[in-house]
Protein backbone atom coordinates (compact mmCIF):
# COMPACT_ATOMS: atom_id res chain seq x y z
CA UNK A 1 0.00 0.00 0.00
CA UNK A 2 1.40 3.39 -0.96
CA UNK A 3 0.19 6.93 -0.59
CA UNK A 4 2.15 9.77 -2.17
CA UNK A 5 1.78 13.51 -2.44
CA UNK A 6 2.75 15.07 -5.72
CA UNK A 7 3.73 18.45 -4.33
CA UNK A 8 6.82 19.02 -2.24
CA UNK A 9 6.23 21.32 0.75
CA UNK A 10 8.86 23.78 1.85
CA UNK A 11 9.25 22.31 5.33
CA UNK A 12 12.79 21.65 6.50
CA UNK A 13 12.02 18.00 7.28
CA UNK A 14 10.17 16.14 4.52
CA UNK A 15 9.40 12.60 5.61
CA UNK A 16 8.30 9.29 4.16
CA UNK A 17 6.76 6.80 6.60
CA UNK A 18 7.27 3.05 6.41
CA UNK A 19 5.04 0.53 8.15
CA UNK A 20 5.70 -3.21 8.14
CA UNK A 21 3.15 -6.01 8.32
CA UNK A 22 4.93 -9.26 9.24
CA UNK A 23 3.02 -12.53 8.86
CA UNK A 24 1.96 -13.87 12.25
CA UNK A 25 2.98 -10.74 14.19
CA UNK A 26 0.43 -8.08 13.23
CA UNK A 27 -2.46 -7.77 10.79
CA UNK A 28 -3.09 -5.11 8.16
CA UNK A 29 -5.53 -3.09 10.26
CA UNK A 30 -3.13 -2.90 13.19
CA UNK A 31 -0.25 -1.93 10.90
CA UNK A 32 -2.37 0.81 9.27
CA UNK A 33 -3.49 2.14 12.66
CA UNK A 34 0.04 2.43 14.05
CA UNK A 35 1.22 3.97 10.76
CA UNK A 36 -1.48 6.63 11.09
CA UNK A 37 -0.28 7.27 14.65
CA UNK A 38 3.29 7.54 13.33
CA UNK A 39 2.06 10.28 10.97
CA UNK A 40 0.65 12.22 13.93
CA UNK A 41 3.93 11.78 15.82
CA UNK A 42 5.86 13.02 12.78
CA UNK A 43 3.71 16.12 12.52
CA UNK A 44 4.07 16.69 16.29
CA UNK A 45 7.84 16.65 15.76
CA UNK A 46 7.49 19.40 13.13
CA UNK A 47 8.06 17.38 9.94
CA UNK A 48 5.89 17.21 6.82
CA UNK A 49 4.61 13.78 5.80
CA UNK A 50 5.03 13.37 2.04
CA UNK A 51 3.96 9.75 1.71
CA UNK A 52 3.54 6.35 3.31
CA UNK A 53 4.45 2.81 2.41
CA UNK A 54 3.11 -0.38 4.01
CA UNK A 55 5.34 -3.38 3.40
CA UNK A 56 3.89 -6.89 3.64
CA UNK A 57 6.44 -9.63 4.21
CA UNK A 58 6.76 -13.09 5.68
CA UNK A 59 9.71 -12.24 7.97
CA UNK A 60 12.00 -9.47 9.13
CA UNK A 61 15.10 -9.21 6.94
CA UNK A 62 18.32 -9.01 8.91
CA UNK A 63 20.12 -6.49 6.70
CA UNK A 64 17.47 -3.83 5.99
CA UNK A 65 14.40 -4.99 7.99
CA UNK A 66 12.44 -4.93 4.70
CA UNK A 67 13.20 -6.84 1.50
CA UNK A 68 15.58 -5.70 -1.24
CA UNK A 69 12.75 -4.93 -3.64
CA UNK A 70 10.98 -2.72 -1.12
CA UNK A 71 14.25 -0.90 -0.38
CA UNK A 72 14.62 -0.08 -4.08
CA UNK A 73 10.99 1.04 -4.27
CA UNK A 74 11.50 3.23 -1.21
CA UNK A 75 14.63 4.79 -2.72
CA UNK A 76 12.70 5.71 -5.87
CA UNK A 77 9.83 7.10 -3.81
CA UNK A 78 12.25 9.30 -1.86
CA UNK A 79 13.80 10.55 -5.08
CA UNK A 80 10.41 11.32 -6.66
CA UNK A 81 9.09 13.25 -3.65
CA UNK A 82 12.31 14.96 -2.57
CA UNK A 83 12.09 13.48 0.91
CA UNK A 84 15.10 14.02 3.17
CA UNK A 85 13.92 11.77 5.99
CA UNK A 86 12.52 8.22 6.19
CA UNK A 87 10.84 7.04 9.41
CA UNK A 88 10.14 3.37 10.16
CA UNK A 89 7.23 2.41 12.41
CA UNK A 90 9.46 -0.23 14.04
CA UNK A 91 12.63 -0.35 16.10
CA UNK A 92 15.62 -0.83 13.81
CA UNK A 93 18.83 -2.47 14.93
CA UNK A 94 22.02 -0.37 14.62
CA UNK A 95 23.12 -2.43 11.61
CA UNK A 96 19.73 -2.11 9.88
CA UNK A 97 19.70 1.66 10.33
CA UNK A 98 23.25 1.95 9.01
CA UNK A 99 22.55 -0.27 6.00
CA UNK A 100 19.37 1.60 5.11
CA UNK A 101 21.09 5.00 5.21
CA UNK A 102 23.96 3.74 3.05
CA UNK A 103 21.55 2.29 0.49
CA UNK A 104 18.92 5.03 0.44
CA UNK A 105 21.32 7.97 0.91
CA UNK A 106 18.65 9.56 3.11
CA UNK A 107 18.55 9.98 6.88
CA UNK A 108 16.65 7.12 8.51
CA UNK A 109 14.89 7.15 11.91
CA UNK A 110 12.82 4.55 13.72
CA UNK A 111 9.78 5.01 15.95
CA UNK A 112 11.81 5.20 19.16
CA UNK A 113 14.10 7.93 17.81
CA UNK A 114 11.08 9.97 16.75
CA UNK A 115 9.42 9.72 20.17
CA UNK A 116 12.69 10.60 21.91
CA UNK A 117 12.99 13.68 19.69
CA UNK A 118 9.47 14.81 20.64
CA UNK A 119 10.21 14.23 24.33
CA UNK A 120 13.42 16.26 24.06
CA UNK A 121 11.48 19.20 22.59
CA UNK A 122 8.65 19.07 25.16
CA UNK A 123 10.59 18.51 28.41
CA UNK A 124 10.62 21.69 30.49
CA UNK A 125 11.67 20.87 34.06
CA UNK A 126 15.12 19.71 35.11
CA UNK A 127 13.69 16.30 36.00
CA UNK A 128 12.04 15.91 32.60
CA UNK A 129 15.22 16.90 30.77
CA UNK A 130 17.30 14.45 32.83
CA UNK A 131 14.94 11.59 32.05
CA UNK A 132 14.91 12.34 28.32
CA UNK A 133 18.70 12.67 28.19
CA UNK A 134 19.11 9.30 29.92
CA UNK A 135 16.73 7.62 27.45
CA UNK A 136 18.51 9.23 24.49
CA UNK A 137 21.97 8.12 25.59
CA UNK A 138 20.82 4.58 26.38
CA UNK A 139 19.43 4.42 22.86
CA UNK A 140 22.52 5.99 21.32
CA UNK A 141 25.16 3.81 22.98
CA UNK A 142 24.83 0.69 20.77
CA UNK A 143 24.49 2.88 17.65
CA UNK A 144 27.77 4.79 17.83
CA UNK A 145 29.33 2.78 15.04
CA UNK A 146 26.67 4.04 12.66
CA UNK A 147 27.66 7.64 13.49
CA UNK A 148 31.45 7.28 13.22
CA UNK A 149 32.00 4.99 10.23
CA UNK A 150 33.77 7.81 8.40
CA UNK A 151 36.59 8.02 10.95
CA UNK A 152 39.77 5.95 10.74
CA UNK A 153 41.57 4.41 13.70
CA UNK A 154 43.63 6.97 15.58
CA UNK A 155 47.30 6.60 16.22
CA UNK A 156 48.43 5.74 19.73
CA UNK A 157 49.82 8.36 22.04
CA UNK A 158 50.08 9.68 25.58
CA UNK A 159 46.73 9.55 27.34
CA UNK A 160 45.16 7.20 24.80
CA UNK A 161 44.05 3.65 25.49
CA UNK A 162 46.99 1.89 23.91
CA UNK A 163 47.93 2.06 20.24
CA UNK A 164 45.05 2.72 17.95
CA UNK A 165 42.03 3.49 20.13
CA UNK A 166 39.17 4.51 17.86
CA UNK A 167 37.02 7.60 18.20
CA UNK A 168 34.04 5.32 18.72
CA UNK A 169 35.66 3.74 21.78
CA UNK A 170 36.37 7.15 23.28
CA UNK A 171 32.77 8.25 22.69
CA UNK A 172 31.37 5.00 24.07
CA UNK A 173 33.30 5.51 27.31
CA UNK A 174 32.15 9.14 27.47
CA UNK A 175 28.48 8.17 27.02
CA UNK A 176 28.75 5.38 29.61
CA UNK A 177 30.11 7.91 32.11
CA UNK A 178 27.30 10.32 31.26
CA UNK A 179 24.68 7.58 31.72
CA UNK A 180 26.09 6.83 35.18
CA UNK A 181 25.96 10.54 36.08
CA UNK A 182 22.37 10.94 34.84
CA UNK A 183 21.30 7.80 36.69
CA UNK A 184 22.73 9.13 39.96
CA UNK A 185 20.99 12.50 39.49
CA UNK A 186 17.68 10.76 38.82
CA UNK A 187 18.13 8.64 41.94
CA UNK A 188 18.25 11.91 43.89
CA UNK A 189 15.04 12.96 42.13
CA UNK A 190 13.38 9.68 43.13
CA UNK A 191 14.54 10.18 46.74
CA UNK A 192 13.09 13.70 46.85
CA UNK A 193 9.79 12.47 45.36
CA UNK A 194 9.61 9.70 47.96
CA UNK A 195 10.13 12.26 50.76
CA UNK A 196 7.39 14.48 49.29
CA UNK A 197 5.00 11.50 49.12
CA UNK A 198 5.73 10.58 52.74
CA UNK A 199 5.03 14.17 53.77
CA UNK A 200 1.70 14.16 51.95
CA UNK A 201 0.78 10.79 53.44
CA UNK A 202 1.55 12.05 56.96
CA UNK A 203 -1.08 14.73 56.36
CA UNK A 204 -3.52 12.02 55.34
CA UNK A 205 -4.08 13.36 51.81
CA UNK A 206 -5.19 10.79 49.26
CA UNK A 207 -2.90 10.52 46.23
CA UNK A 208 -4.55 10.15 42.81
CA UNK A 209 -2.62 9.65 39.56
CA UNK A 210 -4.13 10.51 36.20
CA UNK A 211 -3.02 8.15 33.44
CA UNK A 212 -4.14 7.56 29.89
CA UNK A 213 -3.15 7.40 26.27
CA UNK A 214 -1.43 10.48 24.95
CA UNK A 215 -3.89 13.20 23.92
CA UNK A 216 -6.76 11.58 25.86
CA UNK A 217 -7.36 14.84 27.77
CA UNK A 218 -5.50 14.27 31.06
CA UNK A 219 -4.14 17.81 31.44
CA UNK A 220 -7.47 19.34 30.39
CA UNK A 221 -9.24 17.24 33.03
CA UNK A 222 -6.82 18.31 35.79
CA UNK A 223 -7.28 21.93 34.75
CA UNK A 224 -11.04 21.47 35.05
CA UNK A 225 -10.93 19.68 38.42
CA UNK A 226 -8.31 21.85 40.12
CA UNK A 227 -8.74 25.18 38.35
CA UNK A 228 -5.14 24.80 37.16
CA UNK A 229 -3.50 26.30 34.09
CA UNK A 230 -1.42 23.35 32.85
CA UNK A 231 -0.48 23.52 29.17
CA UNK A 232 -3.01 21.44 27.21
CA UNK A 233 -3.11 21.13 23.43
CA UNK A 234 -4.68 18.78 20.88
CA UNK A 235 -1.41 17.01 20.02
CA UNK A 236 0.52 13.93 21.06
CA UNK A 237 2.71 14.36 24.17
CA UNK A 238 1.71 18.00 24.70
CA UNK A 239 3.01 17.78 28.28
CA UNK A 240 5.66 15.50 29.77
CA UNK A 241 6.49 16.80 33.20
CA UNK A 242 4.30 15.57 36.09
CA UNK A 243 2.13 18.22 37.71
CA UNK A 244 0.41 17.84 41.12
CA UNK A 245 -2.57 19.93 42.21
CA UNK A 246 -4.95 19.85 45.18
CA UNK A 247 -8.58 19.04 44.39
CA UNK A 248 -11.48 19.63 46.78
CA UNK A 249 -13.98 16.73 46.83
CA UNK A 250 -17.75 17.19 47.40
CA UNK A 251 -17.47 15.88 50.99
CA UNK A 252 -15.01 18.66 51.80
CA UNK A 253 -11.96 16.41 51.81
CA UNK A 254 -8.87 17.30 49.78
CA UNK A 255 -6.91 14.97 47.54
CA UNK A 256 -3.79 15.45 45.47
CA UNK A 257 -3.92 14.67 41.74
CA UNK A 258 -0.86 14.16 39.58
CA UNK A 259 -0.96 14.42 35.79
CA UNK A 260 1.59 11.98 34.34
CA UNK A 261 3.22 11.46 30.94
CA UNK A 262 0.89 10.00 28.31
CA UNK A 263 1.23 6.38 27.20
CA UNK A 264 1.35 5.08 23.65
CA UNK A 265 1.47 1.81 21.77
CA UNK A 266 5.01 0.50 21.29
CA UNK A 267 6.21 2.74 24.13
CA UNK A 268 10.02 2.52 24.01
CA UNK A 269 11.54 0.60 26.93
CA UNK A 270 14.24 3.28 27.13
CA UNK A 271 11.51 5.72 28.17
CA UNK A 272 9.86 3.36 30.66
CA UNK A 273 13.23 2.75 32.34
CA UNK A 274 14.28 6.41 32.29
CA UNK A 275 10.93 7.76 33.50
CA UNK A 276 10.77 5.55 36.60
CA UNK A 277 10.94 8.60 38.86
CA UNK A 278 7.79 9.97 37.22
CA UNK A 279 5.96 6.66 36.86
CA UNK A 280 6.48 5.90 40.56
CA UNK A 281 3.77 8.50 41.18
CA UNK A 282 1.40 6.00 39.56
CA UNK A 283 2.71 3.02 41.53
CA UNK A 284 2.42 4.84 44.87
CA UNK A 285 -1.04 6.34 44.24
CA UNK A 286 -4.08 5.41 46.31
CA UNK A 287 -6.23 5.50 43.18
CA UNK A 288 -5.64 5.70 39.43
CA UNK A 289 -7.85 7.77 37.13
CA UNK A 290 -7.65 6.21 33.66
CA UNK A 291 -8.72 8.90 31.18
CA UNK A 292 -10.10 7.36 27.97
CA UNK A 293 -10.60 9.21 24.68
CA UNK A 294 -14.00 7.79 23.72
CA UNK A 295 -14.03 9.77 20.46
CA UNK A 296 -10.93 8.01 19.11
CA UNK A 297 -11.57 5.27 16.52
CA UNK A 298 -9.02 2.95 18.17
CA UNK A 299 -10.26 3.47 21.73
CA UNK A 300 -10.11 -0.24 22.64
CA UNK A 301 -6.51 -0.55 21.44
CA UNK A 302 -5.58 2.55 23.43
CA UNK A 303 -7.16 1.12 26.59
CA UNK A 304 -5.20 -2.10 26.07
CA UNK A 305 -1.95 -0.16 25.55
CA UNK A 306 -2.41 1.74 28.83
CA UNK A 307 -3.13 -1.49 30.70
CA UNK A 308 0.06 -3.03 29.28
CA UNK A 309 2.16 -0.11 30.58
CA UNK A 310 0.45 -0.23 34.00
CA UNK A 311 1.34 -3.90 34.20
CA UNK A 312 4.90 -3.20 33.08
CA UNK A 313 5.49 -0.66 35.88
CA UNK A 314 3.81 -2.84 38.53
CA UNK A 315 0.59 -0.85 38.98
CA UNK A 316 -1.87 -3.39 37.57
CA UNK A 317 -3.35 -4.16 41.02
CA UNK A 318 -4.10 -0.53 41.93
CA UNK A 319 -7.78 0.50 42.16
CA UNK A 320 -8.78 2.19 38.89
CA UNK A 321 -11.60 4.60 38.10
CA UNK A 322 -12.17 5.04 34.36
CA UNK A 323 -12.96 8.54 33.06
CA UNK A 324 -14.82 8.25 29.75
CA UNK A 325 -13.81 11.57 28.22
CA UNK A 326 -14.94 13.63 25.21
CA UNK A 327 -18.68 13.01 25.44
CA UNK A 328 -19.12 16.49 23.93
CA UNK A 329 -18.53 14.69 20.61
CA UNK A 330 -21.26 12.44 19.21
CA UNK A 331 -18.91 9.50 18.64
CA UNK A 332 -17.48 9.91 22.12
CA UNK A 333 -20.91 9.95 23.78
CA UNK A 334 -22.00 6.76 22.00
CA UNK A 335 -18.82 4.85 22.86
CA UNK A 336 -18.95 6.13 26.45
CA UNK A 337 -22.43 4.62 26.86
CA UNK A 338 -21.17 1.24 25.67
CA UNK A 339 -18.08 1.31 27.89
CA UNK A 340 -20.05 2.54 30.91
CA UNK A 341 -22.35 -0.47 30.57
CA UNK A 342 -19.31 -2.78 30.55
CA UNK A 343 -17.47 -1.07 33.42
CA UNK A 344 -20.52 -0.53 35.63
CA UNK A 345 -19.92 1.71 38.64
CA UNK A 346 -16.17 1.96 38.00
CA UNK A 347 -16.54 4.73 35.41
CA UNK A 348 -17.77 8.28 34.89
CA UNK A 349 -18.65 9.90 31.54
CA UNK A 350 -17.36 13.47 31.23
CA UNK A 351 -16.28 16.22 28.92
CA UNK A 352 -13.13 17.81 30.28
CA UNK A 353 -13.62 20.69 27.81
CA UNK A 354 -17.21 21.66 28.70
CA UNK A 355 -17.33 20.33 32.28
CA UNK A 356 -20.27 18.01 31.65
CA UNK A 357 -20.27 15.07 34.07
CA UNK A 358 -17.43 16.44 36.20
CA UNK A 359 -19.60 16.78 39.34
CA UNK A 360 -20.57 13.12 39.04
CA UNK A 361 -16.90 12.17 38.65
CA UNK A 362 -15.96 14.04 41.83
CA UNK A 363 -18.75 12.32 43.77
CA UNK A 364 -17.62 8.93 42.49
CA UNK A 365 -14.04 9.79 43.37
CA UNK A 366 -15.00 10.80 46.92
CA UNK A 367 -16.86 7.51 47.38
CA UNK A 368 -13.90 5.52 46.05
CA UNK A 369 -11.48 7.20 48.46
CA UNK A 370 -13.82 7.03 51.47
CA UNK A 371 -13.07 3.35 51.97
CA UNK A 372 -9.61 4.20 53.32
CA UNK A 373 -11.00 6.24 56.23
CA UNK A 374 -11.91 5.09 59.73
CA UNK A 375 -14.71 6.57 61.81
CA UNK A 376 -13.29 7.62 65.20
CA UNK A 377 -14.62 9.46 68.28
CA UNK A 378 -11.76 11.45 69.79
CA UNK A 379 -11.13 13.53 72.89
CA UNK A 380 -8.05 15.65 72.19
CA UNK A 381 -6.55 18.20 74.64
CA UNK A 382 -6.56 21.72 73.23
CA UNK A 383 -2.81 21.75 73.80
CA UNK A 384 -2.57 19.37 70.83
CA UNK A 385 -3.54 22.18 68.50
CA UNK A 386 -1.42 20.91 65.61
CA UNK A 387 -3.20 17.54 65.56
CA UNK A 388 -6.61 19.21 65.75
CA UNK A 389 -5.70 21.52 62.85
CA UNK A 390 -4.37 18.56 60.86
CA UNK A 391 -7.61 16.62 61.34
CA UNK A 392 -9.74 19.60 60.32
CA UNK A 393 -7.61 19.98 57.20
CA UNK A 394 -7.18 16.31 56.20
CA UNK A 395 -10.10 14.39 57.76
CA UNK A 396 -13.88 14.69 57.61
CA UNK A 397 -15.14 16.26 60.82
CA UNK A 398 -18.75 15.13 61.38
CA UNK A 399 -19.23 16.54 64.88
CA UNK A 400 -17.12 18.83 67.09
CA UNK A 401 -17.46 20.22 70.60
CA UNK A 402 -14.92 22.32 72.52
CA UNK A 403 -15.52 22.25 76.28
CA UNK A 404 -13.48 21.62 79.42
CA UNK A 405 -10.09 22.17 77.78
CA UNK A 406 -10.49 19.49 75.12
CA UNK A 407 -11.93 18.94 71.66
CA UNK A 408 -14.50 16.20 71.27
CA UNK A 409 -14.51 15.17 67.61
CA UNK A 410 -16.36 12.60 65.52
CA UNK A 411 -14.22 12.26 62.40
CA UNK A 412 -13.48 10.03 59.44
CA UNK A 413 -9.70 9.66 59.72
CA UNK A 414 -7.43 8.77 56.78
CA UNK A 415 -5.52 5.52 57.35
CA UNK A 416 -2.07 7.20 57.72
CA UNK A 417 -3.38 9.36 60.61
CA UNK A 418 -5.11 6.58 62.55
CA UNK A 419 -2.03 5.68 64.68
CA UNK A 420 -1.64 9.32 65.78
CA UNK A 421 -5.30 9.49 66.80
CA UNK A 422 -5.56 6.19 68.68
CA UNK A 423 -4.15 7.59 72.00
CA UNK A 424 -7.07 10.06 72.08
CA UNK A 425 -9.96 7.62 71.53
CA UNK A 426 -12.95 8.61 73.63
CA UNK A 427 -14.30 6.00 75.99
Amino acid sequence: MKEMKTTIPHAQERALLVGVMVHGRNDQQEACDTLEELAQLTESAGAEVLGRMLCKQSKVHAAHFIGKGKVEELAQMAKDTGANLIIFDEDLSPAQGRNLEETLQVRVLDRTQLILDIFAKRARTKEGCLQVQLAQHRYLLPRLRRMWTHLERQAGGIGLKGPGETQIEMDRRSIQNLIRTLTKELELVRTRRAEQRRGRQRHGWALVSIVGYTNAGKSTLLNRLAGADIYAEDQLFATLDPTTRQVELPNGEPCLMTDTVGFIRKLPHHLVDSFKATLEEVVEADLILHVIDCAHPQVEQQIAAVNVVLQEIGAEDKPVLCVLNKIDKDAGRNIARQLAHTLGGRSASVSAVTGEGVDGLLTLLADALKGDKQLMKLNIPLSEGRLIALLKNSATVLEENYEGGSAELLVRVPAPLVPRCEPYLAE
